[in-house]
């Protein structure tokens, strides 16, 4: 039997725990909105504020990650990451007692675990894909479905401890969250590291950027997020409508439902890989994925707009992991300054997303399906972008 050292399984598992730490990071402080403006009593405005912070952070990341990443090496940053996690986790529940400003003590927080979170999201993917292994879309999509799986136990072991010990014990989960970063640090000091290009000769990031293939797989990117997230932020207030609940049972049936379904149709497709063409997994997605978008614009029954929901958190599941697998199989020198440009305008496209369904529902007095209605371009895109892949040999 092969030590850890020497087993890349391993490192696979321990890129699985490195997307459950980027789910925390993503997916616990939202859960507590409301009890830090009641507790530091902060405006709306400056709890939008932490969000913002939380992603603005993860972008710069991305974007030093092509710059700073293949100088210090992949072991040191993935465990500088996961350091960076576990402090700010732990910063969350010390600094804002502890500074005579306690917001000022929470945005450090979120900017030290934002680091950590951005440097997760840009490496682990390059990771598993130069492991040994035979099925790399397989990997890459069972990889990505513990995003989800993460997402949906934070919510449900958060609510659960709040539930049993109060929210007002909110530090001691926060702490309790900070180990499986700290932990995995361990972990990946263990296991086996590969080669990103493997034997494929490195791309300069201007050779990368001539690349037309490119410049396709960041449209892929960006619709691949603004189609997961212009639907995902808004399922609680599809839930709250559909079953006339409160808030945290509604976060229960909306958000993990969409997450549950996203993981879902990422396990199956690790699952069944080798029997399924990715590109056409992708572009059967991508017209699912338009058509719960039309559900949800068209329908008067506010259940179906929920199950629509759910389903989509299905349909665009094969996404994100997939463009990362066709990037590798058609540019498998780009190295980790392609992994990292892609990771920002992926999560430029999360962004994106909902923030143009919340414009046009704005200007439409609060109407979501008209919001939706707009951002069904991004599944459109996707699907023509898909095409357009499956049937060139562009390079």
């Amino acid at each position: 039997m092969k030590s850890i050292r020497e087993n890349y399984n391993h490192t696979i598992y321990a890129s699985y725990i490195g997307y459950v730490t980027l789910a925390i990071v993503n997916n616990f402080v939202p859960l507590l909105f409301l009890t830090f403006a009641t507790e530091y009593q902060l405006s709306l405005s400056k709890i939008t504020l932490i969000t913002t912070i939380n992603f603005l952070v993860q972008l710069a990341v991305d974007l030093l990650c092509t710059k700073f990443i293949d100088k210090i090496g992949y072991r040191a940053s993935i465990i500088l990451a996961h350091l960076f996690a576990g402090i700010g986790f732990i910063g969350l529940a010390v600094l804002p007692s502890a500074l005579n400003n306690a917001y000022a003590g929470i945005l450090t927080a979120v900017v030290l675990y934002a680091i950590g979170g951005g440097i997760i999201e840009v490496l682990i993917s390059p990771i598993v894909e130069a492991c040994p292994t035979e099925k790399k879309e397989a990997a890459m999509g069972l990889l990505h479905s513990f995003y989800c799986w993460g997402h949906v136990l934070v919510v449900l072991l958060s609510t659960l401890f709040f539930y049993v010990f109060g929210v007002g014990n909110w530090k001691v989960m926060v702490c309790i969250w900070a180990i499986v970063p700290l932990l995995n640090i361990v972990y990946f000091s263990m296991v086996p590291m590969y080669s990103v290009t493997g034997t494929h000769e490195k791309l300069s990031l201007g050779k990368l950027l001539s690349e037309k293939v490119f410049w396709l797989l960041l449209v892929l990117m960006l619709c691949a997020g603004a189609s997961e997230q212009a639907m995902g932020q808004w399922a609680s207030a599809f839930a709250e409508s559909a079953l006339r609940v409160s808030k945290t049972v509604g976060d229960l049936a909306g958000p993990c439902a969409f997450a549950l379904c996203m993981g879902t149709s990422r396990a199956l497709y690790g699952k069944f890989s080798e029997k399924i063409s990715l590109t056409k997994m992708m572009m059967g997605s991508a017209v699912l994925c338009i058509l719960c978008y039309m559900v949800a614009i068209v329908t008067q029954n506010p259940v179906f707009g929920l199950v629509a929901c759910a389903v989509c958190g299905f349909s665009v599941g094969i996404f994100w992991p997939g463009t990362f697998s066709i990037a590798a199989l058609k540019i498998p020198g780009g190295g980790t300054a392609m992994y990292a440009i892609m990771a920002l305008t992926g999560d430029f496209g999360c962004g994106a997303g909902p923030t143009v369904v919340g414009m046009i529902a704005d200007n439409a007095n609060g109407n979501l399906k008209n919001g939706l209605a707009i951002a069904i371009i991004f599944p459109v895109l996707m699907l023509v972008g898909l095409v357009v892949v499956n049937r060139s040999r562009i390079k």
